[in-house]
Order: C-alpha cells, then sequence, then structure tokens
C-alpha cells in the first residue's frame, strides 16, 4: 500500500536555460555598441573646447573618480594579485590607447570615416579572442565576420578614394590595442563583475591620467562650449564607463567572439550619429554596407 508524502517538495529555482543566457547577455552588449557608436561624435565635439591629450586625459580622469567612488562606496575588495597583469592589459588597450590614438586620428578625419575603419574592430577582437583563450569557432562563424570586415574595408577605401592617410595608421593600431583590451576585459568578466573589471582599470590609470591632464591642460589651450562639454561627459562617463560596464557583462554571457560581432553595427550608427549631430554628409554606399553588415551579424550570433 502506498503512503502519500505530506512533505512540501522544495521549491525548484529557475535557473535561466542556455539560450536564455546567451538572449539576455547580448541586451547589455547591445547597450555597450550603443554607448560605443555615440563615441566619435562626442569626441569631435569634445575637440571644439580641448586639445587632444587634454581631452584623453581629462575623460580618463573623470572616469576613474566615478569608478574609485562606486568601488570605494560598495567596499569592493582590490583585485587579486593574479589578475592585476590582464588588468593593465585593458587600462592601456581601452583607457589609455584606443582613446588617445581616435582622438589623434579625428584631428583629421571625418567621423565617418573613422567609424567605418573602426568596423573592423569585431574580426581583431575574435581573433585575438582565438589566439588568448584558445577559442576556435565555426568556419561559417569566420566566413561571417571576414564578409562583414570586407564589406566595412569596402565601404573605407571607397570613402578615402583608395589612398589610406596617416588617420587610418592612428586607427589600425587603435583597432589592435582595442581589441587585446577588450579580450583581457571578457575574460576577466567571467570571474568578476564586468563594473569591476573597467573600474579597476580606471584607477590604474589614475597615476597616469592625472599628471597627463595637469600638463595637457597647461599647454593645450581650453575654449569651453556647450559641445565640448558635453562631448567630454559622454566620453568619460558614457563610452569609458558605463558603456564598458555593459559590454564587459555581455562579452562574459554570450563570449568574446561572438559579442565582438555585434560591433559591426558600430559604424553604422555612429554614420547616423554624424549625420544628425554633426551634419556630416552619408553617401548612398552606407545603406548598402548597413545590410551586409547587418546579414553577417546574423550568421555570426547564429553560428
Amino acid at each position: 500500500m502506498r503512503v502519500k508524502s505530506s512533505a512540501t517538495a522544495p521549491t525548484a529555482i529557475a535557473v535561466p536555460a542556455p539560450r536564455e543566457r546567451r538572449s539576455y547577455g547580448a541586451v547589455p552588449a547591445a547597450l555597450g555598441v550603443i554607448a560605443f557608436s555615440l563615441t566619435f561624435p562626442s569626441t569631435a565635439w569634445g575637440l571644439e573646447s580641448f586639445g587632444p591629450w587634454s581631452l584623453v586625459s581629462v575623460r580618463g580622469v573623470l572616469a576613474a573618480l566615478v569608478a574609485g567612488g562606486c568601488l570605494l562606496a560598495l567596499r569592493v575588495p582590490l583585485p587579486e594579485r593574479r589578475h592585476l597583469p590582464g588588468l593593465a592589459v585593458v587600462a592601456l588597450g581601452v583607457v589609455f590607447g584606443f582613446p588617445m590614438l581616435t582622438t589623434l586620428a579625428l584631428q583629421t578625419s571625418t567621423t565617418s570615416h573613422a567609424a567605418v575603419v573602426v568596423g573592423l574592430l569585431p574580426l581583431t577582437t575574435a581573433v585575438c579572442s582565438a589566439l588568448r583563450t584558445g577559442h576556435r569557432p565555426s568556419r561559417r562563424f569566420w566566413v561571417a565576420a571576414l564578409a562583414g570586415a570586407a564589406a566595412v574595408l569596402a565601404f573605407t577605401i571607397g570613402q578615402s578614394g583608395g589612398a589610406l592617410t596617416t588617420a587610418d595608421g592612428y586607427l589600425f593600431a587603435a583597432l589592435v590595442v582595442c581589441a587585446a583590451g577588450y579580450t583581457e576585459g571578457g575574460r576577466l568578466a567571467r570571474v568578476m563583475p564586468g563594473w569591476q573589471v573597467i573600474g579597476w582599470a580606471l584607477v590604474l590609470c589614475l597615476p597616469l591620467s592625472l599628471p597627463a591632464a595637469a600638463v595637457a591642460l597647461s599647454y593645450e589651450p581650453v575654449h569651453l562650449t556647450a559641445h565640448g562639454v558635453a562631448g567630454l561627459l559622454w566620453v568619460a562617463l558614457g563610452s569609458q564607463f558605463l558603456g564598458l560596464v555593459v559590454w564587459y557583462r555581455g562579452m562574459a554571457a554570450i563570449g568574446i567572439p561572438k559579442a565582438s560581432q555585434l560591433q559591426l553595427a558600430q559604424p553604422l550608427l555612429t554614420l547616423v550619429w554624424s549625420a544628425l549631430l554633426l551634419g556630416e554628409h552619408l553617401t548612398a554606399a552606407a545603406p548598402v554596407t548597413a545590410v551586409a553588415v547587418l546579414v553577417c551579424i546574423a550568421v555570426t550570433q547564429r553560428s
């Protein structure tokens, strides 16, 4: 004779399925891309009031003060010693290298041109991730990534008349250092919250950015305008801190290679912002490139 148990079964804890976790991770990664798409127009605005070295160093100081304040307020313990080399790579690549190189490029390049060159960042990040982590994406992933990169490169060469400039050299160097920073940041975001990754990287750069800001401001003239201040605040708080917080969180959830492919949409978003905020002219090739890039994003996300 069976006896019905009167004990209440333990309540099951709802754990998101892998597919749900990936879908959730795509949201913060996409928000990061939107934040980054405003970086170049905001930098162009910032250059109306500040010199290139002043803009980069001051944005680093402001972002570090906000990040450091959050770390102190929440009493976050110091990162483990084994994580310091990775944080140093993030600091040199994302906090200092990429902003400095792209700001120098934007002195002689339009934001729309810079945006399409930096559109190669997803492929660069995927390659860097494969070399660093040993992860090997599928062949279909690489075909789609290369196709997206080829579309962006063709658009870039068409815009520049077939000749690469000094600004392009700065931008290509920025791709390398940023890809390294993204890869290390995404790896560290698996063992600590993404906001702490960029927070500690910003704090690590403070001993460099603070004296650099003091020296740069003493040599480069400052002419404050509404655009200049707004641009500085966005690149410091939106791009440098909040954007990277959600970006690293997304990379930790869906993986570095797939998250990097979402950035294929970034140059196209930047083109829109450049037209709306800066009045730059968009060529007829932009919508064609947009369609090609969006198709590549869909393929890489499904592979």
